[in-house]
């Protein structure tokens, strides 16, 4: 008879990848100017959406 073989179960893990799920409300015309950008940068609506945001971070100024 051949020797038993174990499986350990695997851990269900979410945001895994370093990303998280965020909802964000956009006016229309907003959306429609990213897909313009998306179809000429052949790159996802999300993907320009993550690297204009990583952009504009690094230019924010706070003002008291």
């Amino acid at each position: 008879m051949a020797e038993e073989i174990r499986i350990k179960k695997k851990v269900a893990r979410r945001g895994d990848d370093g990303y998280k799920i965020v909802s964000v409300r956009m006016k229309d015309e907003l959306i429609d100017r990213l897909d313009t950008l998306s179809a000429q940068t052949n790159r996802s609506r999300n993907e320009l959406i993550n690297i204009l945001l990583a952009s504009a971070v690094d230019l924010v100024t706070i003002e008291d």
